[in-house]
């Protein structure tokens, strides 16, 4: 099997609506897609999130087996220090900067309402 590229990252949430309002209204995320699929009691809800001018997508969904959280996906941007100091000034759960020495990025993590990471890393 050849894979090219990850189509698409996944997060479980407990509630969908509240994740997008995280990611959009908190981190400045846009929808990429927000679909319904299946029939009747087994309908789901396919919805995807992107930092604005980036190709990647993140998943929401509910989970699958037992609680939601626990996942953890990497980002870059060109400027660590002032995407901190926005995702403090909106209000986003941030970790403490580490990394900058040698080979190692400088990054921080964003921590969403459910548990889950992200990863921000100073773009080489």
């Amino acid at each position: 099997m050849t894979i090219s590229k990850i189509a698409v990252a996944m997060f479980s949430v407990a509630d969908q609506d509240a994740a997008v309002a995280f990611y959009t209204g908190t981190l400045g995320w846009e929808v990429r897609l927000d679909v319904s699929f299946g029939e009747g009691a087994d309908a789901g809800r396919w919805v995807e999130v992107g930092p604005a001018g980036s190709d990647a997508r993140l998943a929401l969904n509910p989970p699958m087996n037992g609680e939601p959280g626990g996942g953890a996906i990497g980002v870059e941007t060109p400027d660590v220090d002032a995407t901190l100091e926005a995702l403090r000034a909106a209000g986003a759960q941030v970790g403490e900067p580490m990394g900058g020495e040698g080979p190692v990025p400088k990054m921080f993590s964003v921590t969403d309402p459910d548990g889950n990471w992200i990863w921000v890393v100073q773009a080489s």
